[in-house]
């Protein structure tokens, strides 16, 4: 056990958000914290770092265990850059570094036999030192964070104070991430970060050595890493084993089972109330004795406080998109659009066309132009080249995240159902509720002035706009974003029913599982077109070449752009062979190490100085072949 928490609860005021958490977090355990907005995770997260005292109930963490809360972490220097940051998190090991270096000078020009003996010792110690803590590993460590996390050389050399806040919560991420605490407490890590990105703190954290504790909505990440779920409802908490799904599956099925119990518990009362009236009608004097044993066995399953009740029914909020009219078949069309900014280029040579009632997702690195392309097609950017046309009776709806600041703006003294009853007035006030609720506003919420509202909050409030605008082409920059899991299961449903074509920006891998049918992969080179959702789109774009026999192509933009891709999987393929021979190396070499560990503890060995010294010869080379492989390595990640 690494953290334990036991009937954890918390207040404010006479809303109580945490009324009974239990769970264990074992070490090496990577476990999710899951529940709608509101639930209380990040409460929890706070409670469990000390940041806010628990009303009642106690959090258990060993002394000797380190727990590393992104919120927690202290604000970065402005004036440094992000590449210092992050080493800065090994201070004590540059120091280390830089003496060491001090030392070898000193030494080379050391004449008295004292002095260098006394400067060998310290050069010894602090040479043990450095490579206890992985000294030679640091730098490679940081190199590997920070292209992980998205980060270019060039970018890696601004000063954290020009950074926007996306780019601040990576660099900060990255930072968390190098201190390696023996607990991770990470809220959200995944929003902020690209496709790519997130594929690789998936990496990271499959191979990290210690516990994490997760609070994502992204559950395609969840799925790929945990293998607990802690779920928060109504104040007290549900521990299920397994993934995200296996954790869904099973809530389904327990409530399904409480349902039935309950409901053959129910049959039972009826059947024992029909004989009892059975028994009461024949007006015997046995049978009404008969029936009045069975009233207090009945009565006493009544007023049993452990039988079966009836379980909540899971909500089924449903938002049904209606077009006001329809369009044409053809919808986009769209022929070698290019653009750069300030010399650098975007993107160039896109094209692609959207027929009516497709959906389709844009997915590509940060930076790549996604955005962009989106604001060229609706005439809010000019491209630099190439044409587009809009289909007959074609009506957008466009959902981005700075329409939330729009909607603060010019409607901040209205509330929540104002906003939306004023928008659609034939709109009756339980389909107000209803498409509010779907966007998480419940109960009072719904009459929350826009101004009181916090930016995601707004983002959810101008989502269900654009939803229930009646456009037949839909283009939404990142709509899941602040959204709960089952804000993102309504808007699923919701999409995959609409009759209109749907055209999005998402990250959110799930989400594009689950709605779109054609997948466009924005790059420098062009567009890549996938005709199938994420899960085909990722064994396509990863196949290998010896696989590739008799299946059909993404379709492609310019031979050139093709053969650049192919050439970068082969070298992506050679680089994951030689990063796992270099770890099964590792392994060897480790293994050998213990086994010549165990032989210098062998008491007969232990007595033959020649035999110890051979095995710690040995042991030295191999220790030392093993420190090149992990610089090696953690060049390679």
């Amino acid at each position: 056990m690494i953290l334990q928490c036991g009937g954890v609860s918390k207040a404010f005021g006479a809303d109580a958000v945490l009324k009974n958490i239990s769970f264990l977090l074992e070490n090496k355990e990577k476990a999710a914290v899951v529940g709608a907005n509101g639930a209380g995770k990040t409460t929890l997260f706070r409670v469990i770092t000390g940041e806010m005292m628990a009303d009642g109930g106690e959090v258990i963490i060993p002394k000797d265990v380190r727990v590393g809360y992104l919120a927690q972490m202290s604000g970065m220097n402005p004036e440094a850059s992000v590449a210092d940051e992050m080493l800065a998190v090994f201070s004590d090991v540059i120091r280390i570094e830089r003496r060491i270096r001090e030392l070898e000078h000193e030494i080379s020009f050391s004449s008295g036999s004292n002095g260098a003996d006394k400067l060998m010792d310290e050069y010894d110690r602090l040479t043990r030192e450095f490579e206890k803590r992985n000294g030679y590993e640091y730098k490679s460590r940081v190199r590997g964070v920070l292209r992980g996390l998205g980060f270019s050389e060039a970018e890696a050399e601004q000063k954290t104070g020009t950074l926007s806040g996306g780019e601040r919560t990576r660099a900060e991420l990255g930072r968390l991430l190098l201190t390696e605490p023996n607990v991770l407490l990470l809220d959200e890590p995944t929003n902020h970060l690209d496709i790519n990105a997130i594929r690789w703190l998936e990496d990271f954290l499959r191979s990290y050595r210690q516990a994490a504790l997760i609070i994502s909505h992204d559950r395609y990440f969840l799925n790929r890493i945990v293998s607990k779920v802690i779920e928060l409802e109504g104040g007290v908490s549900a521990v299920y084993n397994g993934d995200y799904s296996a954790y869904a599956a099973a809530k389904a099925a327990g409530r399904d089972n409480a349902l039935k119990t309950y409901m053959d518990q129910q049959a039972e009362i009826r059947r024992q109330e029909d004989v009892i009236a059975k028994l009461k009608s024949f007006n015997r004097e046995k049978s009404v004795k008969r029936a009045n044993s069975r009233e207090k066995l009945l009565q006493k399953m009544l007023d049993d406080p452990n039988r079966a009740q009836k379980p909540e029914e899971p909500d089924t909020i449903r938002i049904i998109l209606k077009p006001h009219h329809e369009s044409g078949n053809d919808v986009l069309s769209v022929k070698n659009i290019s653009k750069s900014f300030g010399g650098s280029r975007l993107f160039e040579n896109v094209s692609f066309e959207i027929k009516k009632g497709e959906k389709i997702a844009l997915i590509g690195p940060n930076g790549v132009g996604k955005t962009t392309l989106v604001r060229i097609l609706l005439g809010r950017e000019t491209p630099d080249g190439g044409v587009f046309r809009l289909g007959a009776g074609v009506r957008i709806g466009y959902y981005e995240q700075e329409q939330a600041a729009r909607v603060s703006a010019e409607s901040g003294d209205k509330t929540v159902f104002g906003e939306i009853s004023d928008a659609f007035p034939r709109l009756t006030n339980l389909e107000i509720r209803s498409a509010l609720a779907a966007f998480a506003f419940t109960g009072d919420a719904v009459f929350k002035p826009l101004g009181a509202l916090s930016g995601g909050e707004l983002g959810r409030v101008a989502l269900a706009r654009i939803m229930l605008s009646g456009a037949n082409f839909l283009v939404l920059d990142e709509p899941t974003n602040h959204l709960d899991i089952f804000s993102k299961e309504v808007l699923e449903q919701a999409l995959r029913e609409y009759s209109g074509t749907v055209f999005y920006i998402s990250h959110d891998r799930y989400f594009i599982n689950s709605t779109a049918e054609k997948i466009l992969e924005l790059s420098k080179g062009g567009l890549a077109v996938y005709p199938g959702n994420y899960d085909y789109y990722t064994e396509k774009s990863q196949a290998r070449p010896e696989n590739d026999a008799g299946r059909p192509e993404p379709e492609k933009q310019g031979k050139n752009e093709w053969l650049t891709r192919r050439e970068q999987e082969a070298e992506q393929r050679k680089q994951r062979s030689q990063l796992q021979r270099t770890e099964n190396e590792i392994a060897r070499l480790e293994a050998e190490i213990a086994a010549l560990d165990a032989r210098l503890a062998d008491p007969e060995i232990a007595c033959d100085h020649q035999r110890v010294s051979d095995i710690f010869d040995k042991k030295t080379a191999a220790e030392a072949e093993l420190s090149g492989l992990y610089e090696k390595w953690g060049g390679m990640i």
